[in-house]
């Protein structure tokens, strides 16, 4: 059983347009709404993936309910903390192989509402073995609220995998989750570094301090398997981008998938790639085709990185 804990849910909507201009009217000719939040991306592809996965964080007002409706649908449990405040709307614009995103900053979640969410986490820790943390915090919660949560996953023997801004990760990388999953750009933030190799220097550095991984999405470029032992490059093939959003999302599915089912690290890098790039083939958002992912994963070279 794996968690995905998303503290921050919204209601993704995604507009295409063919020609996005600004001061200027645009009409949109396809929309896409999803039940969104790095963490609720994540369980959708996981579930497609065949696995069960508990959902959890906050969420209020009807787009918290009408989130809730779509955990149902795609047969995710949730338990989810009701909390008063209307849970936010973000959008995203793709245009001509260009995105633009606009997010709301999000609700204010009360103490109590946090305390509650604590207890309730206590109880689900127990039953799961993968806990993934995902997206940004919400208003009035501290940024070491996620070390407080990986603290009690790693006093139980669980593994947090984490996905956050970098503003969060470097309180996360204090409490030693077991992967960190930034893209370079939050790297080159978090470190103040700008070449590869010295990200990587970076990343192994938080690997030698305690975190076992840190899988570095490169983008187009491919991804990065960073230890304090070895350095691992993933090579993908060229594609025409439908929608990206979500895609990072995807990778970190995949990489747990292929993690919890024992695969080698190399066939793990190639599984966590295959699943971002199907996903950035779809229209729609935290979305794979499982006989596309396979196929994929045989198009994607993974080597030892020995540096640029």
């Amino acid at each position: 059983m794996i968690a995905t804990i998303t503290c921050n849910p919204a209601i993704d909507i995604t507009y295409s347009l063919s020609n996005f201009q600004l001061n200027q009217v645009n009409r949109v000719q396809a929309m896409d709404r999803s039940a969104g939040g790095k963490g609720l991306n994540v369980s959708r592809v996981l579930s497609q993936l065949g696995h069960d996965v508990i959902c959890s964080g906050f969420l209020g007002g009807r787009n918290g309910e009408w989130i809730a409706n779509q955990l149902t649908q795609f047969r995710l449990m949730n338990l989810f903390v009701p909390i008063q405040e209307e849970t936010r709307t973000c959008h995203a614009i793709l245009s001509e192989g260009t995105y633009t995103e606009i997010l709301e900053k999000g609700p204010i979640v009360t103490e109590h509402e946090q305390e509650e969410f604590l207890v309730r986490f206590d109880s689900l820790v127990e039953t799961v073995s993968f806990i993934i943390l995902s997206g940004s915090l919400p208003s009035r919660v501290k940024p070491d609220f996620y070390s407080i949560l990986i603290k009690k996953a790693k006093d139980r023997g669980k593994f947090c995998f984490v996905d956050t801004s970098a503003k969060t990760l470097a309180e996360v990388i204090k409490s030693k989750p077991f992967l960190i999953k930034p893209n370079k750009e939050e790297l080159k933030e978090l470190s103040g570094k700008n070449c590869i190799s010295d990200l990587v220097d970076y990343a192994k550095n938080i690997c030698e301090d305690g975190t076992r991984y840190v899988l570095l999405s490169l983008g187009k470029e491919g991804a990065l398997l960073i230890s304090n032992s070895e350095v691992l490059r993933a090579y993908v093939p060229t594609i025409k981008e439908v929608n990206p959003v979500g895609s990072g999302d995807s990778m970190l599915a995949g990489f747990t998938h292929a993690y919890q089912k024992n695969y080698t690290l190399i066939e793990a890098l190639k599984w966590s790639c295959a699943c971002g790039i199907s996903n950035a083939l779809s229209e729609r958002t935290g979305c794979i085709d499982l006989s596309q992912v396979k196929d994929l994963t045989n198009k994607i070279t993974v080597t030892q990185y020995k540096g640029i």
